[in-house]
């Protein structure tokens, strides 16, 4: 089978270019895993208890990564889902010897490059490709370099990381329907292609895209341009609208959860607002390559619908968005909440509005 990705490669390469993380001594690193370890547990009660929502199924532990870990994880995950997608769009149409490594080799370092990138980014992960249900991460040396540059309080600031990221393992464990949804959309987003040869091609050319950015922050190509078909852009529009409800909802939890248990989670929002809108002149051309202003948008409109709903018809009323497929938001809903609410709830009367 054709290979689209020397793998090796690309974690070599992500391990080779990842820069190295905050001074710390062993003590205080061992220190910051056991507490981030604790912290995840404390996070997944306050979380419980605020959304109503507790795990259906069985997850493993929280796993305290590093910058080259993180790396390693997401190709292993990406290499358990894009390898059979590859196969499946190749068919019986193989590349010579020369081509397929070449292209594999290029698309492997192209690929390592970024992930490289991102590593110094991250500060958690719930991960869903490498295993059912899923794996939550958080990347210890992203989170100490993020509190001390905010000089934020360690403790609150790593519970705070922990509260958004148990949220997004909780929409998992919690819906255990929604990987299964998730990676559908992504096979629906490659079955919609125009042609397996040509997706292939542009998925190359996406990979190129995002690692010549970094080298390059005039660069004014979006990974979007990856997106042609009209029935690409449907799928592209259902995925948009889960991962805008995700985040928005990790928010929502987040800022209704903090204050409670965070003396200083306000000083930490608005350092980290701040954080997030700052950066320089190839920062700013990454975040936009890779979707990440899109994701800083989801954000807020994500946050903004699901406190429109919960005001609506209370956090077990909002719940009823995770009974299927069917009652997730369409991208039209997110800008408002009571259509969502009318198709879903029917009409809402006083006292059910103040629930």
């Amino acid at each position: 089978m054709a290979q689209f990705v020397d793998w090796d490669l690309a974690a070599a390469t992500a391990g080779a270019l990842g820069k190295s993380g905050p001074r710390v001594t062993y003590s205080e690193a061992t220190d910051v895993v056991s507490d981030l370890r604790r912290l995840t547990e404390e996070a997944a009660g306050h979380v419980a208890d605020y959304t109503g929502l507790r795990p259906q199924v069985t997850h493993p532990p929280v796993r305290v990564v590093d910058r080259r870990d993180w790396a390693a994880t997401n190709i292993a995950g990406l290499r358990e889902v894009i390898t059979p997608l590859v196969g499946r769009l190749a068919g019986d149409k193989q590349p010579g010897a020369i081509t397929e490594a070449i292209g594999s080799r290029l698309t492997g370092v192209q690929a390592g490059t970024v992930l490289a990138y991102l590593s110094g980014r991250v500060l958690g992960q719930y991960e869903v490709f490498s295993a059912d249900p899923g794996q939550l991460l958080l990347v210890a040396p992203n989170i100490v370099e993020v509190e001390r540059k905010l000089g934020a309080d360690p403790r609150d600031f790593r519970l705070w990381v922990c509260l958004h990221e148990v949220t997004h393992r909780t929409q998992f464990t919690a819906v255990p329907w929604m990987r299964a949804y998730f990676l559908s959309e992504v096979q629906a987003f490659v079955d919609a292609s125009s042609g397996g040869e040509h997706l292939l091609e542009r998925l190359r050319r996406g990979v190129a895209t995002l690692s010549d950015a970094i080298r390059d922050p005039e660069s004014r190509t979006s990974v979007l341009d990856l997106v042609q078909t009209p029935a690409q852009r449907a799928v592209l529009d259902r995925l948009t609208a889960l991962m805008t409800l995700l985040e928005g909802h990790a928010e929502f939890v987040m800022d209704g959860v903090g204050p409670q248990v965070i003396p200083s989670v306000e000083r930490i929002r608005a350092a980290f607002n701040r954080r997030r809108e700052a950066g320089n002149p190839l920062e700013k051309a990454i975040r936009r390559l890779l979707g990440v202003d899109v994701k800083m948008r989801q954000y807020a409109e994500g946050r903004k619908f699901v406190h429109g709903v919960v005001e609506r018809v209370g956090m077990e009323g909002f719940n009823k968005i995770f009974g299927s497929p069917l009652t997730l938001p369409r991208l039209e809903e997110l800008g408002d909440p009571d259509a969502w609410v009318a198709r879903v709830h029917g009409p809402v009367g006083p006292v059910q509005a103040a629930g």
